[in-house]
């Protein structure tokens, strides 16, 4: 006789198994969707209905094992092969995918980028339109994707950073929206063939030293591309390559983790005690996913055929991970061959119904578009003195096109309107034309909207308060000034960070954190190694999880180091994800004038033409740049704020509200009025030419001096053009190599602001040499501009 307690264990033993019987069944069954997706997205590229494709086939089942321990508060920080993850973490929907693979400008259709984007390139929103934090802690979280290889790392060194202060940061434990004491991980993707890239080994580096909750996974199946592992990776294997790096009891580092992608059991069993250990004690680890698969090689530019061996497709076949999970689940009884036969036969039909359901709804609209094109142009047929068969071949063209884009309606009826401009006068002209200039304008608006923010999220819509000054005020070095600013700041708002090379013990090299480490504590003002890459990701992630990061960069002659993720991740976020996600960084550098080659940089063409979609503020001193900082902290946008060099040991009053004024942004400030000559200019050089305009003034010149204050955005209200109407002269100065900054300040005033009319003669730009400037104070002098070049030029201008 069986006892009851036996019962009852043999009840819920079996209880046990039918709940993972279960478990298991929807993960093949998410494997096979996502399969079938992957297939069928690749027809509709070859077919031509979408562009492009790039699929995550051959990693589902080690995608799936991975997002069964990816917790509300936890980022994503990965590639464009994590279409399940994204799937399985509810990140994402099939239709949504489908939706992406067509470019579907709709937002309620394809909510990770509005159409802007290629496929499996996803995000979710971090703040709303009234400038508030969503509730991140209880939201599964993507970080923008994007294409360059190994660009996802530094963001997610930032990311997982963030659950560092998030825990040891006491002052932060109120802010129960944005983390949960800490808990979350950051999960970082990247294929095999990226591990090359110098981000992927500075990234875990840095997380080594760090001790952040990162965990990489590393999907290897064996190429880049065509080219195979062993031209890529020492030892043939990155955890091999990595083991120096491995921590042990007595150092930092990380763990690493060997995987077969095909086993199941096995990755489940790995990653949930690894996770979990990683959740609790902040020690970043790798996973090298071994085994990999890609049955439709790498994307839909080509066929894997070319380059692997018939002994590799067939080893690919027989270990793809589906086909190793079915036969698992056959093998030990979970269920039947019926029963799989039956989900997989499932998963073709859900594909081609999310499918169908995303292109009805992304054609629906543009077919709507070309019958209100039709119902305008049949009556331009019908009058006097039309080409008729001209306008009728254009209806007939578009009617018999099956997959019109709004391009083609565009085109056809700006076609017809330049045909019969002479008749531009008759209504039903006219209404054509009304249709042409409204559809236009709204697809621009729809394509080259949210490159910055809009609303209370925008630095331009901050409330200026001017800096006040007590009649007793104090004047003080520019660097002190920055140090009384920072130290206030630090003081009144603990969601702000500041570190970079040299920022903690010393203060930084200029002194504007002197003694505030020992104030505010190591976790708020932190020393770095000198890796600006990873610096710049440090900001990016703190800033991606509500935070206010002020990420240095030592030297602006340093910011290429850091500059690939300020221009593809950074610049490009608001603008690639339609405005749902927003990255609130400064970064904050010193440049121009000083000694030397490295010391002296002034490279704004290069950074103004690779950072649309950032502020880029270059302050003449110390007080402007607070209220800078005080303008770009109110919003949620990011920004390069480039202090001047020479100027920390100036003097300079000090502002009674120090903490509170805000200088705008894109409004240049006219530092002297003059009559005879305009000169634009910016940062140190304003000095140089107030010393050159005393010596102009004793012989007769009045020079009106603007200092521009912000390269982006540049004069928003045209202002200059004003100052240019009533002198007719203009004279653009600044630091950069000829053609440089001088030449956006030409085009935008000259060009933008119409002010060729207002010319008596020809304007003039004053630049630095070609070269990097030589070392030494004559190296100074005939390397950059100087006093005696400004009056040379200006006294040429009032003779021609």
């Amino acid at each position: 006789m069986i006892e009851n307690n036996e019962l009852a264990m043999n009840l819920e033993s079996r209880l046990s198994f039918e709940e993972f019987r279960k478990e298991v069944l929807n993960d093949y069954r998410l494997a096979c969707d996502s399969r079938e997706i992957s297939l069928l997205a690749r027809k509709e590229v070859l077919t031509g209905k979408a562009k492009f494709g790039i699929f995550g086939d051959g990693k589902e089942v080690a995608q799936i094992a991975m997002s069964k321990y990816f917790q509300p508060g936890d980022f994503r920080s990965g590639y464009y092969r994590d279409q399940t993850v994204a799937f399985a973490t509810g990140i994402a929907t099939p239709e949504q995918f489908f939706s992406q693979l067509y470019a579907d400008p709709d937002l309620k259709n394809e909510p990770f980028s509005g159409g802007r984007q290629m496929n499996s390139h996803f995000a979710t929103p971090n703040l709303d339109k009234d400038g508030n934090w969503l509730n991140l802690a209880d939201m599964k979280n993507s970080a923008a994707d994007m294409a360059p290889t190994a660009g996802q790392m530094p963001r997610a060194l930032g990311l997982a950073y963030a659950s560092k202060v998030f825990r040891e940061v006491e002052a932060l434990h109120t802010y129960t929206g944005l983390s949960h004491n800490g808990n979350e991980i950051c999960f970082a993707t990247i294929g095999d063939a990226s591990t090359s890239e110098g981000h992927f080994w500075e990234t875990m580096n840095a997380a080594g030293v760090l001790q952040v909750p990162l965990a990489v996974f590393v999907w290897d199946d064996g190429y880049g591309i065509s080219v195979p592992r062993k031209y890529q990776t020492t030892k043939n294997s990155i955890s091999a390559a990595l083991e120096g790096f491995r921590k042990t009891e007595d150092s930092n580092g990380f763990d690493i983790y060997n995987v077969k992608g095909w086993d199941y059991a096995g990755m489940c069993e790995v990653f949930e005690a690894a996770i979990r250990k990683i959740r609790e004690t902040h020690i970043p680890a790798l996973f090298h996913v071994e085994e990999i698969t890609q049955p439709q090689g790498h994307s839909t530019s080509g066929s894997h055929e070319r380059y692997k061996s018939k002994e590799r497709l067939s080893w690919e076949r027989e270990f793809d991970c589906n086909a190793k999970m079915r036969s698992w689940i056959i093998e030990n009884a979970i269920s039947d061959e019926v029963t799989l036969q039956a989900i997989e036969a499932e998963a073709k039909v859900k594909a081609q119904e999310a499918r169908k359901s995303a292109w009805e709804k992304y054609i629906a609209p543009i077919k709507a578009h070309v019958q209100s094109f039709i119902a305008l142009a049949t009556p331009v047929a019908a009058v006097a003195g039309a080409d008729a068969d001209m306008v009728n071949v254009a209806i007939r063209d578009l009617q018999h096109n099956r997959e019109p884009l709004r391009r083609d309606i565009l085109k056809a009826t700006a076609t017809i309107l330049l045909k019969h401009a002479s008749l531009k006068a008759d209504p039903a002209i006219q209404a054509l034309q009304q249709f042409y200039d409204s559809y236009l304008q709204e697809q621009k608006d729809t394509y080259n909207a949210d490159l910055y923010a809009s609303g209370v999220n925008s630095a331009l819509n901050v409330p200026v308060i001017p800096a006040e000054y007590d009649a007793e005020g104090i004047t003080i070095n520019g660097y002190e000034v920055l140090n009384r600013y920072f130290d206030q700041l630090f003081t009144n708002n603990p969601k702000v960070f500041a570190f970079g090379e040299d920022v903690g013990k010393i203060g930084d090299v200029n002194q504007g954190f002197a003694g505030l480490q020992q104030k505010h504590g190591k976790d708020r003002i932190a020393d770095t190694g000198i890796r600006e890459l990873t610096i710049m990701g440090q900001g990016i992630g703190l800033a991606l999880r509500g935070l206010r990061p002020i990420a240095e960069i030592q030297y602006l002659d340093y910011l290429l180091y850091g500059l690939q993720p300020l221009s593809d991740d950074v610049a490009s976020l608001q603008y690639r994800t339609k405005g749902i996600m927003h990255c609130p960084l400064i970064v904050r550098t010193r440049g121009h004038r000083l000694e030397g080659i490295w010391h002296s940089g002034s490279p704004m063409g290069m950074i103004i033409n690779s950072l649309r979609g950032m502020h880029v503020c270059v302050p003449r001193n110390m007080v402007q740049a607070a209220g800078m900082y005080n303008t770009l902290l109110k919003a949620n946008e990011p920004a390069l704020v480039i202090e001047s060099l020479n100027g920390y040991r100036l003097k300079e009053k000090l502002p009674a509200n120090l903490e509170s004024f805000t200088v705008p942004l894109g409004i240049p400030e006219v530092l002297q009025a003059g009559t005879d000559v305009t000169i634009v200019t910016y940062g140190s050089m304003t000095r140089i030419i107030e010393e050159a305009m005393v010596t102009l003034s004793e012989i007769g010149i009045s020079c009106e001096l603007i200092d521009v204050q912000t390269l982006l955005p540049f004069d928003i209200h045209h202002s200059i053009v004003e100052s240019l109407k009533k002198t007719n002269r203009i004279l653009f100065v600044d630091e950069d190599v000829p053609g440089g900054g001088t030449g956006y300040m030409f085009q935008q005033v000259i060009e933008v602001q119409g002010g060729y009319r207002w010319l008596d003669v020809a304007p003039r730009t004053l630049s630095a040499q070609a070269h990097r400037p030589a070392y030494g104070s004559d190296g100074d002098y005939f390397s950059k501009p100087n006093t005696e070049d400004v009056i040379r030029i200006v006294t040429e201008m009032m003779q021609e």
